[in-house]
């Protein structure tokens, strides 16, 4: 039977994407990550996490497995808070991430295990394996668990490579701005600083328009209403 886990990371920052990394390997494959201290990517320092990373593509290309990873801008995230909510995006953004594996048919079945975001973790699976490309497959099963990155080494292995995903994208967004923007969370002073300084006559494509932070300050510096913003079809578009 084949593994696969999927998990995400970045759901709750203020700047930058919400990234989905799904990892495909075989069952007697999955003590090879326990022994390379595979575990939920927060519970790992960014060194070890980016050795791991590596460790898991040098396996891709010698063992077969996969991976697959979905970044989702913040434009989109926004459509869909302001629409379905966040929920149902990461529904979405988990079945693209299994359907972009492209498998093909295994006579031993696949075992499917996501990070439940849902506190209904049923719920979470139906509306993922509703949207799988023609789900249900043979001899194969889809569950969903809290903490599931905690407790499955083949959902950290996700989760690694979504957090390290996203930390390349933060890193490619302060390379573009010019000044550090820290964890993304608004939490983070550094990333309250640096979302003053990416809103000017609007605020900046990396942002997520819809938080409350972005809301905040925009109101701080503007007399007029946050513009909108409005994405369709899959196209990205801003209308100010």
């Amino acid at each position: 039977m084949l593994h696969i886990g999927v998990d995400e990371a970045g759901r709750g920052p203020v700047i930058g994407p919400l990234v989905v990394g799904c990892v495909c390997v075989p069952e007697e494959d999955i003590k090879l990550l326990v022994e390379a201290g595979v575990k939920d990517s927060k519970d790992l320092s960014k060194k070890k996490r980016e050795e791991i990373r590596t460790w898991f593509f040098e396996n891709c290309k010698t063992r077969g497995w996969k991976y697959s990873i979905i970044s989702c801008p913040p434009r989109r995230i926004d459509l869909a808070v302001e629409n379905k909510g966040l929920n149902i995006l990461e529904t979405q953004l988990f079945a693209e991430a299994i359907n972009k594996l492209a498998l093909t048919d295994n006579n031993d079945g696949f075992m499917i295990t996501n990070d439940a975001c849902d506190v209904d973790e049923n719920r979470f699976t139906r509306r993922i394996s509703a949207l799988i490309e023609q789900w249900p497959w043979p001899n194969s099963k889809i569950v969903s668990f809290h903490k599931a990155d905690e407790n499955y080494p083949i959902v950290g292995m996700a989760s690694i490579l979504a957090k390290q995903h996203r930390d390349h994208c933060i890193t490619e967004i302060e390379n573009k701005i010019g000044f550090p923007i820290g964890s993304g969370y608004p939490s983070d002073k550094k990333t309250v600083d640096a979302v003053h300084l990416m809103i000017g006559d609007k605020p900046h494509e990396d942002l997520r328009w819809s938080w409350s932070t972005v809301k905040r300050i925009w109101a701080l510096k503007h007399e007029i209403e946050l513009p909108d913003r409005l994405i369709s079809n899959g196209n990205q578009t801003t209308l100010f």
